[in-house]
Parts: structure tokens; sequence; C-alpha cells
């Protein structure tokens, strides 16, 4: 579900045209509905109300701030994977015992932060990486607690480019290798190993491959904990699919908690959840403007001001968006083949091909649906092009959350060298 719908013609956010919103902040622009990331965050909250559990909400998927302040504000953790996201969740109000920080590469600075702050969980994925956190734990005089991440065998994901539980990712330990690696980390000083994480993937539609996943996961801890490992937590990562054309269908939210309940058993433990997509997906949209519409070589081309930069999923990936005009087409207008493409200078920007649209012209407005995760947090600054604006909307009320940057922003970091004018 989410709160995206025509009225008298004209798509709206809420209770806000997403024509106003062009029109104040320009396009392309990101517009995130504030009902739609609550009522996500809520559904799964209610489906796992009967045991403690903590929803880490995968930052990655969506960082702006007034993103991140709003589900702090119905009491999401934060899941994140290098310094900045965690500061980012900090700033958002999001408490440090909530924060869980995954990552390969954890760099030195980012593991003194996450240990200055206090938060809830390491996940470790090497003996490198452990030995590093031991070394500067017993620097500062902490204790660090911490998952490894365990790479099940396991193979799942929309697309080959975000699977992440087979032996040929660079994600987590191997899974043989698990029980001799906590026997490291108990003898390491200043680390306390409280449990267990596993993630497979991400955009996956159905919960059986997953299942799998957890059922390895809680065979180790039960293995670890007959063997005196104090293990109180199981992270259980994140990756249910979301729908982003007619026809698909994931399993809910419900069947999704069914199947952890089943799968945990009667193992008492502390779970966590790193939804992002799932909370995020489809609560935001991309407007883009028609700036050309173009015949060629029996193709159209219609080309909008939004371009692989602003949106990178189907340059990445070969991700669908359903892609829908912001005012709805006059009755009985019939629908041709376009391409969608961008203007970026390079082939793969192209957001479609051959797709069936109603007739579009030059200052038309469209909405690329289900844009809220890896949207705006995938976007660069390519071809000089300003990071795209973001507004969020409650009711009747719209606020921007992060402005376009001006040309003098964006060059602000940079410099000529002196001796280009001494010669």
């Amino acid at each position: 579900m989410h709160h995206f719908a025509y009225r008298n013609g004209v798509m709206h956010c809420e209770d806000v045209s997403l024509e106003a919103v062009a029109r104040e902040l320009g396009t392309p622009a990101y517009v995130y509905s504030d009902a739609t990331l609550r009522r996500h965050y809520q559904v799964l909250a209610d489906a796992f109300a009967d045991r403690k559990t903590l929803i880490a909400f995968a930052v990655k998927a969506n960082s702006n701030i007034g993103v991140l302040a709003t589900l702090a504000s119905v009491g999401a953790g934060a899941d994140v994977v290098s310094g900045g996201e965690l500061l980012r969740a900090l700033e958002a109000g999001i408490p440090a015992d909530r924060i869980v920080f995954s990552g390969v590469a954890k760099t030195e600075a980012e593991m003194r932060l996450g240990l200055s702050k206090g938060i809830f969980q390491f996940n470790v994925e090497s003996l490198p990486e452990l030995r590093r956190l031991s070394r500067i734990a017993e620097e500062m005089g902490k204790r660090a607690p911490i998952a490894f991440r365990v790479n099940p065998h396991v193979e799942a994901g929309g697309h080959a480019h975000i699977s992440t539980g087979t032996p040929e990712n660079k994600f987590g330990i191997a899974w043989h290798e698990a029980e001799s690696f906590y026997e490291e980390a108990s003898r390491l000083p200043n680390i306390e190993p409280v449990g267990v994480a596993v993630h497979i993937g991400s955009q996956i539609m159905r919960v059986e491959p997953m299942r799998a996943a957890w059922e390895k996961v809680v065979s180790l801890t039960r293995r670890l904990r007959d063997r005196g490992f104090n293990i109180t937590r199981v992270d259980f990562g994140g990756g249910l699919g979301v729908p982003y054309k007619d026809g698909e269908d994931p399993d809910s939210p419900i069947i999704y908690a069914r199947q952890v309940r089943e799968a945990l058993g009667n193992l008492d433990v502390q779970l966590v959840i790193e939804p992002g997509r799932l909370i995020a997906g489809n609560a935001g949209v991309l407007i883009s403007r028609v700036e050309y519409v173009k015949e060629r070589d029996g193709r159209t081309f219609v080309i909008l001001d939004a371009g692989m930069n602003d949106l990178m999923r189907p340059a990445l990936y070969a991700a669908h968006h359903e892609v829908l005009p912001v005012r709805t087409p006059e009755m009985g207008s019939a629908r041709r083949a376009v391409d969608l493409v961008g203007p970026i200078c390079e082939s793969t920007d192209r957001f479609a091909k051959d797709r069936p649209m109603p007739p579009l012209k030059e200052g038309d407005l469209v909405a690329f649906m289900t844009a809220g995760a890896y949207g705006a947090t995938l976007s660069s600054q390519y071809n000089s092009r300003p990071l795209v604006a973001e507004a969020l909307v409650r009711g009747d009320a719209c606020v921007v959350i992060r402005r376009r940057p001006t040309f003098e922003e964006m060059i602000a970091l940079e410099r000529a060298p002196d001796w280009i004018a001494s010669g």
C-alpha cells in the first residue's frame, strides 16, 4: 500500500499535488510520503509484536535525515554500513544502542566512532576485521559486542548484483569456518560475541531461501550455546521484495514474520531484522519532466530531465519502475511503445525500452513509482548535474528535506592548482 493517487486528474502524494511539488522544487525531484513510511514500519512492528525485535532500517536504502527522523519517531533502529550513515542515524535521533554496523571494510576511524557512541552491535565479516576491532577496543578501554555475519551458501535476490549469500560474494565468513571463528573471538580481549548474523540478498520475492539461511543460523546458534557461548541475538538481515510492476506479488510481512517464528522455534534470543526497501520502496516517487519527444529510425524517444545519475537502478540492475503521467491522459488515448531515456551521455541512460505509454509531449510530468529506496542514495553528480531535491509530505504539508545544490556549491570543494595562474 502507498499514499500516491490521482485526484481530479492529477497525481497526489497524500494531499499534495505532484504538480505543485514540481513547481516549488523544479525537476527532477524525489517526493516521499510520511504516512507510507510510518505505515510500513508499523505493519512490521505489529507482525513481530509477540517477541523482542529490533527493526533496524537499512540506511543505505534511503539515508535522508528527514526520512530517518520519521522512522526514529516510531521506534526504528538503523543498520549502517559506513561512518557517515552512523552519523546520519544519530543526527536523525536513532539511539546508538539501536544501531547495527555492517559492511566488509570498516576503517579504524569507523570502529572508533562506533565504540565511542556505544552502538548495539558490529556485524563482523572477516578475521582481520575482528582482530582490528579487538585492538582498537582494547586501546579505548571498550568492549565490542559482535555478531559474525555468516555466508550460508544460499543464492537469492532479484538480480545477480544484489545476491550476497553465495561463496563467490565478498560478504560474510565461510559457513564451515564459523565455529572456529567464534572460538578465536572468545579469546580476544575486549570482544564480546553476542550474536549470529546473516543476509543473503535484496528484492527476494519468496521467503523460502531466507528460511533456509535462517535455519542454518538457528542451528549454528544452538551449537555455539552448547559449547558455552552466550549467544543472545540473531540477526536475520533484510531482503524481502516489493512489487515494482503489475503482477508481482512478493510474500507479505505477515508471511515473513510467520516463517521467522517457525525458523526460531523455541530459541530464546533477541531478533534483529534489517528491512530497507520494504519500508521505503513505495513510499517515494521521482518526478521528471519531458524535455523532448524525438522520432528517429522508426523509434520514439521520450527524453526526460531525469537521468541515470538521478535513478541508477535501471542502468545498474536492469530494474523496472512503473512510469506514470502525473496528469491522467485523455479518455481513449492510445498507448504506443516508446523508449524512456535521460540526458546523460551514456547509452545505458535508458529507463525503459519499447514501454507502452500514453501520449507524452514536451513539458509533461511523469512519476517513477516505487523510487523511495536506492533512488536518491545511489544518485551522483555525473555530467556535473546537481543532486536531486527531496521533499517529504505529511497530509497537506510539504517540506523540502534536501534542496538542490547550486553550481557554486557543487564546485566549492574543488580548485585549480596555483601554478596554472603563475604559468
